[in-house]
């Protein structure tokens, strides 16, 4: 139901962010963000089109082209970047806040992660005067040398489920390179990346470096694909936004980086620590309502241990406590949007009508703690196929399949049997079997005997249809810079201009 105009007038009104000013859209509409905990709008979000898109990629080329950031060397763009961090880790708690506002999950998650946030901008800070070239020997009468240089105008669109920790990962590596960047923020979550982007300006990054237009993806992140200022643009999200934007950026042949889906294995094995391995198994499909890409939504179990090993796990997972994402004590907020809320919901009844068997949850939570809020029950399957749709499909959601099998090689083929490649779990005492496990599997990262463990120092990225390119670590700035070689003649004289050798 629409919300009432007078209601709408009272909502705070947050505009975009475009050449160092916050201005409202080109159409002057604007559209409603919602609070998932009560399923209620609580304000205004710009309604960006492709007009606002062109005025913020035109202002992003001309800080990359003229002024003063062309102008700064490495080591004052890693200052500008460590003055960011700083100023994130100081407003920590209050974007983790807006954060949970807007997409309701947990404070104790957000908060964490806004609290870690700023090493992703130290540490790119720190690589930004150490992009080296090479002086290279060659069979000419020349010194040749490589210099890496940046891109241009960067297009970062980012999903829902984390707003500003994956704005970190792409926005850092783009500036710490010399970059500028358009920031597509998820029309379910751009309030954290409008509040976020003060600071910038607070660390004194000049106009234009960075801006923020917000919409919705055909009417504001299309026309940023398209547009032709536009160098590279990284997207995370779904699989299939994905395909589009690879295909739409090679009209212009546009660097592209994807992190995309996954439908991640999480192996347990008989040998496994049983204590550890359940709480891998929670961590890896409840924490963040299941509404992350690395999710373990397949749990793979070692025949002779999977009876025992479900019981545990049920009498866990039963335990948790859902509710007001802002209660510290609270372990299952809800979904963040009603499409995904009803998306959800509707794969557990295909589960259903494909034979798996619901030994907790299986619907959504109506549980008086849980309000009007977009609550879905953590919810395990038993008796999956790996060609079922529930054990095929990402849905995003706290939604476990549970699939046995007998031994290492019908783990990896089992594990390996779908179309994406983000994460993989091994749960294992056997050291010879973690390594070989850790390589067997189609995976960009393979976790042993923990799930969900991420570093700004440690390269990410996905296998297959998981994705392009990599995030974090000294490989994330590489994908941000483009290699030029010098040469030099030291001839004394210059060839045969008709002969080239």
């Amino acid at each position: 139901m629409a919300t009432p105009m007078k209601a709408r007038d009272t909502f705070p009104k947050l505009k975009m962010y475009i050449d160092g000013e916050f201005v409202d859209s080109a159409s002057g509409d604007w559209f409603e963000s919602f609070d998932p905990y009560t399923a209620k709008p609580w304000c205004l979000i710009a309604r960006g089109n492709a007009e606002d898109a062109d005025r913020a990629v035109k202002a992003a080329d001309r800080a990359f082209t003229s002024g003063p950031w062309p102008a700064l060397n490495a080591s004052q763009r890693g200052a500008l970047l460590r003055r960011l961090g700083d100023l994130v880790a100081e407003n920590a708690e209050r974007l983790g806040e807006l954060e949970v506002k807007d997409n309701g999950k947990l404070l104790s998650e957000m908060a964490a992660q806004l609290r870690y946030a700023p090493s992703f901008y130290h540490y790119f800070a720190g690589l930004a005067d150490k992009i080296e070239g090479a002086v290279i020997p060659n069979d000419k009468a020349a010194f040749t040398y490589t210099l890496h240089e940046p891109l241009g105008v960067c297009a970062a669109i980012i999903p829902w489920n984390s707003p500003l920790l994956l704005t970190a990962w792409k926005l850092a590596p783009a500036l710490a390179a010399g970059n500028t960047v358009v920031v597509k923020p998820s029309e379910y979550t751009s309030a954290s990346t409008l509040e976020f982007v003060k600071l910038i300006e607070q660390a004194g990054f000049p106009k234009g470096v960075v801006n923020v237009v917000t919409g919705f993806g055909p009417e504001a992140g299309q026309p940023l694909i398209e547009h032709p200022l536009v160098r590279k643009v990284a997207f995370t999200g779904s699989d299939r936004t994905g395909a589009h934007i690879y295909s739409e950026a090679a009209r212009d042949i546009k660097r592209v980086s994807l992190e995309l889906g996954g439908k991640s294995p999480n192996i347990v094995f008989a040998d496994a620590n049983m204590d550890n391995a359940v709480k891998g198994a929670v961590s890896g499909i409840f924490a963040a309502t299941g509404q992350t890409c690395v999710a373990g939504s397949r749990l793979l179990v070692q025949r002779s241990v999977h009876d025992e090993f479900v019981e545990r796990l049920v009498d866990f997972a039963r335990t948790a406590r859902m509710g007001n994402p802002m209660e510290l004590d609270t372990q299952v907020g809800p979904v963040t949007n009603l499409p995904q809320y009803k998306k959800v919901l509707g794969y557990i009844d295909v589960a259903k009508g494909e034979g798996a068997q619901t030994v907790l949850g299986g619907g959504k939570a109506q549980r008086p703690e849980c309000g009007d809020g977009w609550f879905v029950e953590p919810t395990i399957f038993t008796g999956v196929r790996n060609d079922m749709r529930i054990a095929q499909e990402e849905v995003f959601g706290p939604v476990l399949s549970v699939i046995p099998f007998t031994d290492d090689d019908e783990a990896v083929a089992i594990g390996n049997d779908v179309v994406f490649g983000l994460a993989a779990g091994v749960w294992t005492e056997n050291i010879r079997r973690a390594f070989t496990m850790a390589r067997r599997l189609q995976a960009g990262t393979v976790w042993v005997n923990t799930y969900r463990a991420l570093s700004y120092t440690t390269p990410f990225g996905g296998y297959k249809r998981s994705g392009l390119g990599r995030e974090l670590g000294q490989e994330a700035i590489r994908e941000y810079l483009q290699t030029k070689s010098v040469w030099i003649s030291t001839a004394e004289e210059v060839a045969n201009p008709f002969v080239v050798g």
